[in-house]
């Protein structure tokens, strides 16, 4: 199947040439980050975590919203599902080789990522995110390509398969719990020391993984001859909908809990988000921005005539991704850093270089993810001819 990646449009060309080099421009940015160190990035001792691990955060989430789509396709038989499964499944694997690199930037030194396997220490939340997400991205990849590969040769996939599906489902579940424990196992970060964290995690993931999940579908529909479905899309928006309310209704949760209690170890992070504090509130009109993203799609998605309107469907699935990936991305990060333990307000602001590392790091991840669609829908198109 390999054979269908290299033979495309001009269109598809062009677009791998330009990943390409966004990505190679990242890469020579990076091997200055390499030689120089993180000194490069606006990382300080207050805040170790920054505009990497931030999109880690939020692309784990993109990852595990695949799971939205194989739950009810083999565990209820949900016909609609059935052709934009794999579009799912190969969503998850360009997601989380994004998360690895990503995790491989802020390390500075990628050869520590050997400490995690040559010293593996079950006590650590590291190892246990090490070990699900490399768990979840090979059984994305073995489950998508058997099933692309059965459906191409018009036979059943093998038995063992499906049993790799249903362990791939906890797994999805566990890649966000996991990595939301990293934080909330932090006793020093009131912000993030909250048992409602995780929770809080999948209910965005949910919203935004299908969020663009449907943007993808929507391009593959409009630049090829792969229909994705409409009742599938409109089913995804109607899990969009009860997620994001869901993730709107956590956040409640937590200013009812920060400011009802009064400790200020928790309101100070909320106030410094929204509001600022003494000059300091880089935040504040992206988390703003972010909350009425949030908010106005949930008004415009609870109205069916709306939601299922197929021209309203990016704008809101572009709302929903934006405003999740501000909240969870360095909302969530710089939110939990300053101000610091001490009540110091220290501020964290990405600088050109980390941008474009990061830009470079998505690059490789949507060449991965075009390929791999690229193979997806021309079996789809094989077949149904």
């Amino acid at each position: 199947m390999l054979e269908k990646a290299i033979k495309g449009t001009k269109n598809y060309w062009l677009l791998l040439i330009v990943l390409s080099g966004i990505a190679g421009i990242g890469f020579l940015v990076y091997l200055n980050q390499f030689s120089f160190g993180l000194g490069i990035t606006g990382l300080r001792r207050d805040v170790t975590w920054g505009f990497y691990i931030a999109q880690f955060t939020f692309l784990v989430g993109v990852a595990a919203g695949g799971v939205m789509l194989v739950l009810p396709y083999y565990l209820h038989d949900y016909k609609a599902f059935g052709r934009i499964t794999i579009l799912g499944e190969f969503l998850a694997v360009g997601a989380i080789v994004m998360c690895l690199l990503f995790i491989v930037a802020d390390m500075g030194q990628p050869i520590r990522a050997m400490n995690v396997i040559l010293n593996p220490t079950p006590y650590s939340m590291l190892f246990w995110d090490f070990v699900v997400l490399n768990t979840y991205l090979v059984l994305n990849i073995v489950i998508g390509w058997k099933l692309l590969e059965a459906e191409r040769n018009y036979v059943k996939p093998p038995a063992w398969v499906k049993v790799l599906i249903y362990i791939s489902i906890p797994c999805a579940f566990g890649i966000h719990t996991v990595t939301a424990f990293l934080y909330s196992g932090l006793p020093g970060r009131h912000f993030w020391l909250t048992a409602v964290l995780a929770p809080r995690f999948l209910a965005s993931a949910f919203a935004a993984g299908p969020s663009f999940l449907i943007l993808l579908c929507l391009i593959v529909r409009k630049f090829t001859n792969f229909d994705p479905g409409t009742k599938a899309m409109r089913t995804l928006m109607k899990i969009i909908t009860y997620a994001l309310i869901a993730n709107i209704f956590f956040f409640a949760c937590e200013l009812f809990t920060a400011f009802y209690s009064g400790i200020p170890s928790h309101i100070s992070h909320i106030q410094y988000l929204f509001m600022g504090h003494d000059g300091h509130g880089v935040l504040v009109p992206w988390m703003w921005t972010s909350m009425t993203l949030m908010v106005t799609a949930i008004g415009l998605l609870i109205v069916p005539s709306i939601r299922n309107n197929e021209k309203m469907m990016p704008v809101l699935c572009l709302m929903v991704f934006f405003g999740t990936w501000i909240d969870k991305g360095m909302g969530m990060m710089a939110g939990g850093f300053v101000p610091n333990p001490l009540h110091q307000y220290n501020e964290y602001v990405p600088t050109v270089k980390e941008i474009i590392i990061t830009l470079g790091v998505y690059a490789t991840g949507f060449m991965v993810l075009t390929i791999l669609y690229k193979i997806a829908v021309s079996i789809k198109e094989e077949v149904k001819a």
